[in-house]
């Protein structure tokens, strides 16, 4: 039996499509928008050292004020905000105060003017409001809990507690 080709064309063969959109897929590994999300989830990585837990978080350009760590209920609740550039900008130019002389004698103050606020070409960085939260074990001293935000890392540690018995073995007599 013999196998008919319809499309003769190398360039139009289903497998070279297959191939161009495959390549075009993986040529552009992270899709970008251009409008920032009202919201995102920071990355977060866990690990367990002799002494306790650490929760490392992933908020680059996030001030340390912004940042709201809560215990609730055997549950850390991390919070906070990264502003976007653009809104900051548009906060920027609303509080700039404007020239309006009320009185003809006195001289016309000219305000400095506000930054253009900037258009997103590419955005691949996420802004907005965060939160994440992570059920502690009861093994976690949640009185020594501490954190500390550095080059865009939130270091939470997680220290065992000492004073709860975890594993004890009973000798029978």
């Amino acid at each position: 039996m013999a196998t008919l080709l319809y499309n003769t064309r190398p360039s139009l063969r289903p497998s070279r499509a297959l191939s161009a959109m495959l390549a075009d897929m993986l040529h552009e590994p992270q899709t970008a928008t251009t409008q920032p999300t009202p919201a995102f989830t920071p990355a977060a990585d866990i690990l367990e050292t002799a002494s306790g837990f650490e929760l490392h978080l992933a908020l680059p350009g996030v001030k340390k004020e912004a940042v709201n760590i809560e215990f609730l209920d055997g549950q850390l609740v991390i919070s906070g905000e990264r502003p976007n550039p653009a809104a900051a900008a548009k906060e920027a130019a609303a509080t700039a105060t404007e020239a309006n002389p009320t009185d003809e004698n006195k001289p016309a103050v000219v305000a400095p003017e506000a930054p253009a606020a900037p258009k997103f070409r590419r955005l691949e960085t996420n802004y907005g409001a965060f939160t994440r939260s992570f059920r502690l074990p009861e093994t976690v001293n949640v009185k020594a809990i501490g954190a500390e935000l550095t080059d865009g890392i939130l270091r939470v540690t997680l220290p065992f507690d000492t004073e709860k018995v975890t594993k004890q073995h009973i000798e029978v007599r």
